[in-house]
């Protein structure tokens, strides 16, 4: 193989970017979208929620320690788990349904990355100044002046970095208390491990890496083509309308010339460095920078506007023959949108419907095996269950254990046949503390020479009831006879 005949290198060189400061209505859409987003992630854990004196006050709290989720007035429980793969199944629905309307708007406005990447730039910015001015600064030589910048900027980038991870385990205990304990140096090293690990990688992922991670460590801009159509709306550039493009002088007028000036102002406020004139790329996050950086010039040199903009690939020919595109509705509203946002509602509906029937009483009966049954001195059979009873309330409830024939057995089997006590106490009652899960040893002793004691094994049916609210749930068992 000759030299000319080698491969090419399968990675670029980094090549910094440094979007240039625009203005315009997707500009603001960012802004109020970040300030949004930020807020309700550094705020949410220092909200309160009064549960009564038995619960944790914190509006949203994971708590790992007795495998709760709470919240507001919301508590999840580990059996609970099919709400949180719901919520995912809904996030996953509503990622395809805007990819397939409107393209990549989740990573263009909402993605983390996006989001603290927009924010690392504006600090930049304040600090170093506009594209031009990060631009020189870049190239020139180190200096006192330049390192007293960078200093500045790596340390407001930190704080920033700091302020996330602390934000994220604020969320797995009460927040003003971790806080002291943080400060006070009592936290846990978990809590300090998971906010350096948090610091770092938002410092190095929104300060450094930028783009690289969209480009490199993203699967979804590989997937989302998946979810395109040919009515999915994108942010395109019109070149039967720019090209051919060319610089103008202020005042001239050249009928062969099309829109585009060559400004290169919609390839230096990309966040990404690409330029949207050479057509669709994986690297575009859909943002509409470049439309705002356009329009802007449109205005300036007096051209009507949208020659960067939202477009479905549809709607090329229509445009190319001057004819109006297909409305903006029709582009939304359309069977697959449709169908996904069927799809995510009934997910959405199932989860609020399964919310509000749940039981506030869970029962879980486990007989013990070891031995089967025990004959009592005067023939009675006696078995040994294992239970776990769950008080979802917010306050201390009394239970009444009793039992019954399971549906399908002999009702007289288990009718003035069968004992239940707890612990050995004949008081078939219980108080289980708020919000606990409460594990006893029940026994249940047949009579001698009844026919459950002499059947080998028959179905029953354990029942707890809430003396206070009569709220009755149920598990299905088994007793074992004297011929078992």
């Amino acid at each position: 193989m000759t030299s000319s005949e080698q491969p090419g290198q399968l990675y670029a060189a980094h090549e910094p970017v440094f979007p240039r400061r625009v203005k315009g209505q997707f500009r603001n859409l960012k802004w109020l979208i970040m300030a949004v987003t930020l807020g309700i992630y550094y705020v949410t854990p220092w909200l309160r929620w009064d549960r009564g004196p038995a619960l944790p006050d914190q509006a949203v709290l994971v708590d790992l320690a007795n495998r709760r989720f709470f919240f507001f007035m919301i508590e999840i429980w580990p059996d609970e788990f099919y709400f949180i793969a719901g919520l995912l199944i809904m996030a996953g629905l509503g990622l395809f349904l805007f990819t397939s309307a409107l393209g990549r708007v989740w990573c263009g406005y909402t993605c983390p990355q996006t989001v603290w990447t927009d924010l690392f730039i504006l600090v930049e910015r304040w600090i170093e100044g506009d594209r031009n001015a990060r631009v020189r600064l870049w190239n020139q030589k180190w200096t006192l002046h330049k390192a007293r910048l960078r200093l500045v900027k790596w340390l407001s980038w930190l704080i920033i970095g700091l302020a996330t991870g602390g934000a994220w385990v604020f969320y797995f205990a009460d927040a003003p208390t971790l806080a002291r304990d943080l400060v006070t140096g009592q936290a846990h090293p978990v809590a300090y491990i998971t906010m350096a690990v948090l610091t770092a990688t938002t410092f190095v992922f929104g300060g450094f890496a930028r783009e690289q991670i969209c480009i490199y460590a993203c699967p979804w801009p590989r997937i989302q083509a998946a979810m395109l159509d040919e009515d999915s709306l994108t942010v395109a550039y019109r070149e039967w309308r720019g090209e051919p493009r060319g610089k103008l002088k202020a005042g001239q007028h050249n009928p062969e010339q099309g829109d585009c000036i060559d400004c290169m102002a919609c390839v230096n406020v990309c966040p990404m460095g690409i330029d949207i004139r050479n057509g669709q790329q994986m690297e575009c996050i859909t943002c509409a920078l470049c439309i705002d950086a356009c329009d802007e010039v449109m205005d300036r040199i007096g051209k009507p506007r949208g020659l960067i903009g939202y477009m479905a690939l549809k709607d090329e020919a229509a445009e190319r023959a001057g004819d109006h595109p297909k409305k903006l509705w029709k582009h939304i509203f359309r069977p697959r949108t449709l169908l996904y946002t069927a799809l995510w509602s009934a997910v959405g509906i199932g989860l609020v419907v399964a919310l509000f029937v749940r039981s506030p009483i869970d029962l879980n009966v486990t007989p013990v095996r070891n031995p089967l049954y025990v004959t009592m001195a005067d023939g009675a059979i006696r078995n040994t269950y294992e239970i776990r009873l769950r008080n979802k309330h917010g306050e201390a409830r009394p239970f009444r254990l009793s039992v019954s024939a399971a549906p399908g057995a002999d009702a007289g089997a288990a009718t003035g046949a069968l004992g239940l006590a707890i612990e050995g106490d004949d008081d078939a009652t219980v108080t289980v503390p708020a919000d606990e899960t409460l594990t006893l040893r029940i026994y249940m002793l047949a009579a001698p020479g009844s026919d459950l004691a002499r059947a080998a094994r028959t179905d029953i049916r354990l029942w707890i009831e809430d003396v206070t609210s009569r709220d009755r749930v149920h598990a299905d068992t088994i007793f074992n006879g004297k011929e078992g």
